[in-house]
Formats: structure tokens, C-alpha cells, sequence
């Protein structure tokens, strides 16, 4: 799917600034001062404007550096709302008072067969995630992927394959990297740098694991593609907790069931075991070994090969997020609460590592695409962080101990545990 003509407009961004072809407004309509011209501009298409794809528009929409060329979305009623919302802001802020130049579908097949296209922002159902990173690498279309990347741990090394063949700029949604006033960033400095003494352990403290969906069967509202939403999922009766009938402000239920994602477990803990893996250093590696409880839905281990242990856990005094222990000490750290023991360590430790800090999520991904640099939760860090959760799902399923080398991804002499590594697709719905 990648043309000339697309490489050489990516290319040109990389090198110039410019771009290789015209762009889609004329210069004239870009007119206040201070505003990039359009040829310079990063042309974003947005796959799945829902509740937390309508946020990254508006983050796209406000940036200086970025177009957004287009969306894809399978409910029509979603699809107006950002259509309009789209065509007013541009509308809005060109002299000319008018705009046109958006492209709207929803087969997100199409944005990829565009040129002016120069990178997709995938903000889908997890089950969607996969197929169009693969064939938007192929297109030669820089991506942004929400977390976690992948539903299942051999997908994930499909998509991590594809980016870096067709070398794009992977962007995971693990934000948490980048912004929260840098405390995360900060947490990861001093557990490098020895403020806690030796690594010991961390703790996780996120939902479950996933469970199959139980939903009845509601009449498909008139607008909806339910058979597109369910795309390479197995096929059941449309309820409009998986997919909602409006231009909703909430999270859809799909989060919960197994055919669509890892659980509340990979929700939030694709940010929370994120920062453990980075605080570890261990953005491309894994555990050795897989521990479940015998029974309920916290308590899973995860062993490193340098001793480290990471549980799926929760404290009765803290909300979430990832707890490190150490020899010397202890750091907790989330949106909202950033504590440690002893007290006064996260204000006085003056750490010897270092880590950049970009302005933001979407500007470290920007950045990345002009001057090829890694953005800093690039697609091999998102794929470790989904595998973590992919393999404690795996460990609750079995409930015995499992073996991982996570070199070759795959359970030594464990053919039951290694049929979990992956699943079944609707053909017709997966095309990679």
C-alpha cells in the first residue's frame, strides 16, 4: 500500500520539514500568526473516535503541528458528532471561515490508501488494535497506538515485527511516561539511581483478569456496523454496553469481557506494570516464571531471572497504581498520590540517572516521526508491558506455575500454556 509518493512526503518531514506534495488546505487558509503552514503539517487520521479517541482529536486539533485528515468510525451517530466537531474547529480558526478536505469512512482501510496520510492514531476497542498497526506500517504510516497494544502475546510480536520492518514511529498510549508532572519519570530515576537500596519487588494494584461476556442480545440501533465493531472478535448479539447508541463520556463495558481485551487487569495495568517494567529497565524482557494463587483474582507472581518479583496486587490503604520495594526503602507512585519511606526520599534523593522528559505524549510522538528517534514508549516497551498482562491472565486461567523465557516468548514444554499465546479470529475480519 505505500507509494512513492508517500515515501518521499515522509521523507521530506523527516529531513525538511516539508512536505512533498500539496497538502490539503492552501497556504492562504492558514493565516494567523505564528501558525505552521500546511506543508509542514502532520497529517493524522484517527481510528475510533470514541470516548478516548474524541480526546486525542481534540489534543490533534489544538496542536500547531498536526492535521487531522480524517477518522474512521463504525457508528454513524459518533460519526457526526466528530465530523462536525472536526470541520467547526478548523472552520473556526481559518480566516476564510470555511474548510473542507476531511475524510470520513468507516472502513480505516481507506486512510491508509491516502497519501497526504502520514500517521494513524488508533484509538479502537483493544480487539482492533493489532490489524491496523500491521497495515498501517505497511502503508509506510507512523502510528499511535492506545494501550494495550495487543489482545494476545503473539499478535503483539506481529505488530513489534511490522514497525520495525517498515521502520514507522510506534507511539504506545502509556502517557504516564511523559506526563503527571514527570512524577512517574521522576519514581523510575530513583529506583534506577539506588534511592530504595536494591530492588526487591513491586506491586501492581489494578483490576482482575477479564471474563467471558454474558451481555443479552438488544436490537441493533439503526447507524451501528455491529458486525465492523466486532471485526475479528467471535460473533454475538449487539448490547449497547459493549458499543453505546450516542456520543457517550464513558468508558463501554467491553473492557471487561474476554473476547474484546485483558480485563480490568490490562486497562489500567498497562500503565501501572508499564512503569514497573521501565523502573526495572526491562523494556525488552520479561519474567521467568508465572505464579498464580489457587484461587481469587489478586496475588499472581511474576519472577524475574534477577530475583525480582512483581504481584498482581492491592493495599487496603492505597488506591493504585505501582508500589517498588527496596533494601532501603519503599516509593509509591500514581496519578495521584506519590509517597515514600522514609518521607522526606522523594524530595531530597538526588538521582545519578537521568531520563528526558518530553512535553508531552503526542509531542515525543511528533518529535519522532520528523528527526527517527525511538518515542519513548516505543512499540517493543508497549508489547513487554501487554505480554505482562497477557501472561498473568494466562497464569489465573491455569492456576499452576508456568515457565516463560521471554526471549523466545513461549512456554518451554507447556503445550496447553502456549495455545493461550494467541486465539482465533473471524478471517474475514483479520486480514494479516
Amino acid at each position: 500500500m505505500k507509494t512513492n509518493s508517500s515515501s518521499t512526503r515522509r521523507q521530506f518531514l523527516q529531513t525538511s520539514g516539508l512536505a512533498a506534495a500539496p497538502f490539503i488546505l492552501p497556504s492562504r487558509v492558514w493565516a494567523a500568526k505564528g501558525d505552521q503552514a500546511p506543508n509542514s503539517r502532520i497529517s493524522v487520521a484517527v481510528i475510533g473516535p470514541g470516548k478516548m479517541g474524541r480526546g486525542h482529536v481534540h489534543r490533534l486539533l489544538r496542536n500547531p503541528e498536526t492535521q487531522v485528515a480524517g477518522f474512521a468510525e463504525v457508528a454513524k451517530v459518533r460519526s457526526d458528532h466528530t465530523k462536525e466537531l472536526i470541520e467547526g474547529y478548523y472552520a473556526k480558526n481559518t480566516p476564510a471561515g470555511k474548510w473542507k478536505g476531511l475524510t470520513v469512512t468507516a472502513d480505516y482501510r481507506e486512510l491508509l490508501a491516502l497519501d497526504h496520510v502520514d500517521a494513524v492514531l488508533i484509538a479502537t476497542p483493544d480487539h482492533w488494535h493489532g490489524e491496523p498497526t500491521i497495515l498501517a506500517a505497511r502503508a509506510g504510516k507512523h502510528v499511535y497506538c492506545e494501550k494495550p497494544i495487543s489482545l494476545t502475546i503473539a499478535e503483539g510480536r506481529r505488530m513489534v515485527e511490522a514497525v520495525k520492518k517498515h521502520k514507522v514511529a510506534f507511539q504506545t498510549g502509556s502517557q504516564q511516561r511523559s506526563e503527571y508532572g514527570g512524577k512517574f519519570r521522576r519514581t523510575v530515576e530513583m529506583v534506577r539511581g539506588g534511592a530504595i537500596g536494591k530492588l526487591k519487588k513491586i506491586q501492581v494494584c489494578v483490576g482482575g483478569p477479564p471474563k467471558p461476556c454474558n451481555l443479552p442480545t438488544q436490537t441493533v440501533p439503526e447507524g451501528i456496523d455491529w458486525d465492523a465493531w466486532q471485526g475479528p472478535a467471535p460473533t454475538r448479539g449487539y448490547n449497547k454496553e459493549l458499543c453505546p447508541d450516542n456520543v457517550h463520556n464513558h468508558f463501554p463495558r467491553w473492557r471487561a469481557y474476554t473476547e474484546y481485551c485483558n480485563g480490568y487487569l490490562a486497562d489500567m495495568g498497562a500503565h501501572h506494570f508499564d512503569i514497573g517494567q521501565w523502573g526495572m529497565d526491562a523494556d525488552h524482557t520479561g519474567p521467568v516464571k508465572v505464579i498464580p494463587p489457587k484461587e481469587g483474582e489478586k496475588g499472581l507472581k511474576l519472577i524475574y531471572a534477577n530475583g525480582i518479583e512483581v504481584e498482581h496486587g492491592s493495599l487496603p490503604d492505597w488506591r493504585g497504581g505501582t508500589v517498588f520495594y527496596g533494601t532501603e526503602g519503599t516509593i509509591w507512585v500514581d496519578r495521584g498520590p506519590w509517597k515514600s519511606d522514609p518521607a522526606d526520599l522523594i524530595k531530597d534523593f538526588k538521582s545519578t540517572v537521568s531520563l528526558r522528559q518530553p512535553k508531552n505524549h503526542h509531542q515525543d510522538w511528533l518529535d519522532c516521526i520528523r528527526n527517527g528517534k525511538q518515542p519513548i514508549a516505543h512499540v517493543e516497551a508497549g508489547h513487554r508491558t501487554a505480554s505482562l498482562c497477557q501472561l498473568a491472565n494466562i497464569g489465573y486461567a491455569l492456576r499452576r506455575e508456568l515457565d516463560w523465557n521471554p526471549k523466545t516468548e513461549s512456554f518451554p514444554n507447556d503445550k496447553e500454556a502456549q495455545a493461550l499465546t494467541d486465539r482465533a479470529r473471524r478471517k474475514q475480519w483479520y486480514r494479516v
